[in-house]
Order: structure tokens, then sequence, then C-alpha cells
């Protein structure tokens, strides 16, 4: 038997189960294509709870399901307290109840309305830089010039 077969194979971070596996604020960052400093933002805001290992900060699943959602409510335009709310209901009972699902969905509903505000606005302001680019495409034409 060579030594080799004796020693037990090093538990490798990627080999682990994923509930055991653990991050550095590197990895989150690259993961996530955020700068470090993004992730210790949203520490100081309570939304992560890293381990320390001396002065390392030790991320878990959590921590990066946590940052994912954290990550994706902000692109959907929620506030940070907002996101706090809907990651602490998914941390209190990720299932959810009734209480919980009810109050995600009246947030994801005004999330809409503002959306559907914010489409017409749009449409409204692209109609008035037609109507804007139009008459000065006009304009030109008739001093001879080329737009």
């Amino acid at each position: 038997m060579s030594r080799s077969d004796i020693q037990a194979p090093e538990a490798d971070s990627e080999t682990l189960p994923k509930q055991q596996r653990t991050y550095t604020i590197g990895e989150l960052s690259r993961m996530f294509e955020v700068t470090p400093r993004t992730v210790r933002f949203y520490e100081q805001e309570g939304l992560l709870a890293p381990g320390r290992k001396g002065q390392q900060r030790i991320y878990r699943e959590k921590d990066r399901v946590r940052l994912k959602l954290t990550l994706r409510g902000k692109r959907l335009g929620f506030s940070l307290a907002e996101i706090r709310e809907v990651v602490m209901m998914y941390d209190a009972m990720p299932d959810g109840n009734a209480r919980q699902l009810r109050r995600l969905l009246e947030i994801l509903a005004n999330k809409r309305d503002s959306l559907e505000r914010q489409l017409e606005d749009i449409r409204l302001m692209r109609l008035e830089i037609d109507d804007v680019d139009h008459r000065a495409r006009e304009v030109l034409r008739s001093l001879g010039q080329k737009a």
C-alpha cells in the first residue's frame, strides 16, 4: 500500500456539499462581477454576515444566496430597505408563509406599477425627441443643409 493510499484526500471547497462550501470576498466578487468594496458595503448594511478566520472574511452559501438576491433586487430597482425585507423573509422561512408571500407580492406589484409609469414616461419622451428631431431636420433642409 502506498503512502497516497493511506492519506485521506484534502477536502477541496469545490467538492464539498453546497451548504458547507465557503467563499472568500475575492471569490464572491469575481462570481458576481462586483468589487470587494461592494461586498463589504452589503455586509455593513446587514445583508451579509460572514464568519471570520483571523482578519479574513469567510462567506457561507447563505451569504452567497443573499448577495445574489441583493444584486438582483438592485437591478430590479428595489431599495435597500425592500431588499432587506425580502432577504429577511427568505431567511425566516425559505418556503415562505402566507403573510410573507403576500408582502412579497405587494412589493412586486408596486415595482411593476413603477415600471409601467417609467415605460410610459419613456414612450412620451421618445415621442418628444422624435418630434424635435423631425423639426430640426426640416429646418436644416429649408436652409439647404444636410442633417
